[in-house]
């Protein structure tokens, strides 16, 4: 069981959100958010707090009754609750809740313990509240989206549970739950805040090094079907250059490749001084897309980890207005519900993954094209030429998705529009990005199943599987037991899909 004590990392994410680990509160946060709701309570008294005694973005102005003060909450959890398009995915919706909640944990936002104690039950019970796609502007941050998890925990709206969608009013009698105690700014606690959006990068984060991790084997794999020479692996050669992504994935490279017969050394055939001809019929060197792998997946490596660090950093910050400092006995206004962090990390995120996946269609095209390769049949057709199509349909498939993915990674970051009465003038459309880029990865998974299905053809064809590295054997045997060896035509789609869905879910 993981303590949640206001401080998370991305294996305690992957815990919870990827392996169901349930989760319990630390004594000493339940104190903190109680300190930091008696302390709000009282210091608001004979003072304005924004969101506590007056309205919202440019309706601030307007005082509010104290006896009008809980309306004012329920009000906004329910006007706000306006999200459209398509339902958020449970896995990331549970993220999206267990940042909402360890940001909480901090004390900073003056919201009542029963809070933090709500989503607890709800995370640990899988119950998983309706939120749309649509509605996020991404400052004051995910509000419409926050809103309809604020939604469920005030015991109203719909969610995810066992399997159907539900009214949250039945599901609570059926747990025996009960609300949030709405007493003091419980809804623009819950909704002013970047827990959505963060939590969907951080689930995009453990996709993509996932993804990563498989075109490393495929770059491995061609690297061994081709035999190509090995020195542009070689650590002499990478260590000449100073990024840590290029070194770290030149070297995940040599170690997949460590007992494979099927690499060559250059100084066994093009150094022994026997050159004397015209033509060299064999490669000196191979095209880029099997050559410059660390060079292109290094950036993917080193982006991905910054992407993290900030994806971690969000999610233990405060992400609330106004914040709450008990020890200093003061409340701050500010800004730091905006997502422009999230925001800016899924762009570069995207862009990533999309250059991953142009690598993996230019090495799929490189298996498919009989004149570059010189060793496989037009298509890696294992049947009849003109008769059976081989991996032919397939890669309009291939090249189809890594088109949308080029088109999709043009950035969200700069595209905002003044909204909320110009109160909101400069904003992030940070769940907008996360949600794109997770699109951008699940494209990604998709043509790389395509790829690692050609993979093993070629393999078959070329009756190498006796010969590659063990990791290589390993996904082949993997992959073989999900796609039989064809020579004729079989119908594609559900192989595709079944080893897309494999290597998503594949933990290493």
């Amino acid at each position: 069981m993981l303590t949640i004590k206001g401080e998370l990392g991305v294996e305690e994410f992957y815990n919870v959100i990827f392996r169901n680990e349930p989760i319990e509160i630390h004594e000493d946060v339940i104190d903190t958010v109680q300190k930091s709701f008696d302390f709000l309570k009282e210091f608001s008294e004979n003072k304005v707090i924004y969101g506590v005694n007056t309205g919202f973005g440019p309706m601030a102005q307007y005082k509010i009754e104290d006896t009008q003060r809980i309306q004012l909450q329920y009000n906004l959890i329910r006007s706000h609750a306006s999200g459209t398009g398509n339902p958020i995915a449970p896995k990331y919706v549970r993220a999206a809740m267990l940042a909402r909640m360890n940001t909480l944990s901090l004390g900073n936002s003056g919201v009542h313990v029963s809070v933090v104690k709500l989503m607890t039950q709800l995370i640990n019970r899988d119950i998983i509240p309706l939120i749309y796609e649509h509605g996020g502007v991404g400052a004051s941050g995910d509000l419409v989206q926050l809103a309809h998890l604020a939604l469920v925990l005030i015991g109203e709206g719909e969610v995810f549970y066992k399997g159907g969608r539900k009214n949250t009013v039945d599901v609570f009698k059926m747990e025996n739950l009960q609300p949030i105690s709405v007493e003091l700014r419980e809804g623009l606690g819950l909704m002013n805040g970047t827990s959505v959006m963060t939590g969907i990068g951080i689930v995009n984060t453990i996709y993509t090094r996932r993804l990563l991790n498989w075109m490393i084997k495929c770059s491995s794999a061609i690297n061994e079907i081709v035999e190509a020479y090995d020195d542009h692996l070689s650590m002499d050669i990478n260590q000449t250059k100073k990024h840590k992504g290029q070194r770290n994935i030149a070297k995940a490279m040599r170690d997949h490749l460590a007992d494979s017969t099927l690499t060559r050394k250059r100084e066994h055939h093009l150094y022994t001084g026997d050159n004397d001809v015209e033509v060299f019929h064999e490669k000196v060197q191979e095209y880029y897309s099997l050559r410059c792998v660390p060079q292109i997946l290094g950036p993917v490596l080193d982006t991905l980890n910054m992407v993290e660090k900030i994806m971690i950093e969000e999610v233990n910050s405060a992400n609330d207005n106004p914040i709450v400092n008990v020890e200093k006995k003061q409340v701050y206004h500010g800004g730091n519900f905006h997502g422009d962090y999230v925001s800016l990390e899924m762009d570069k995120l995207k862009i990533v993954v999309t250059k991953m996946t142009m690598l993996a269609e230019r090495q799929l095209n490189y298996l498919l094209n009989s004149k570059l390769n010189d060793i496989l049949p037009p298509f890696v057709n294992l049947g009849k030429l003109g008769l059976n199509f081989g991996m032919q349909g397939v890669q309009f498939t291939a090249t189809s998705t890594t088109a949308e993915n080029q088109m999709l990674s043009n950035p969200m970051y700069v595209h905002s529009i003044p909204n909320n009465n110009d109160n909101q003038d400069v904003v992030s459309m940070g769940t907008n990005a996360a949600l794109i880029t997770k699109k951008v990865i699940e494209n990604g998974f998709e043509v790389m199943g395509i790829h690692i299905i050609t993979i093993i053809q070629a393999i078959e064809y070329l009756d190498m599987k006796d010969k590659v590295s063990s990791k290589t054997r390993e996904m082949y045997d993997e992959i073989r037991a999900i796609v039989p060896a064809f020579k004729e035509d079989v119908i594609m789609y559900p192989y595709v899909n079944q080893v897309k869905d494999f290597i998503i879910n594949k933990e290493s």
